[in-house]
């Protein structure tokens, strides 16, 4: 079963949960993607695993 890959890597995606625009780090399995963006209360960059669905093409 192919995977489905709405994001490339290095791409820019919003979440849809909080509006946070992200960039695209890989895909761990299917339907999980490993995103970074920059926090800015503490100014450093931070990654998490996010959940395909839960996010969009940033404009």
């Amino acid at each position: 079963m192919k995977m489905r890959r709405l994001f490339r890597k290095g791409e820019r995606v919003r979440s849809k949960i909080d509006g946070k625009v992200m960039e695209v780090l890989k895909y761990l399995k299917k339907n999980l993607v490993e995103v970074k963006w920059f926090d800015l209360e503490s100014k450093e960059v931070r990654t998490n695993k996010v959940k395909e669905d839960n996010l969009s093409k940033a404009a």
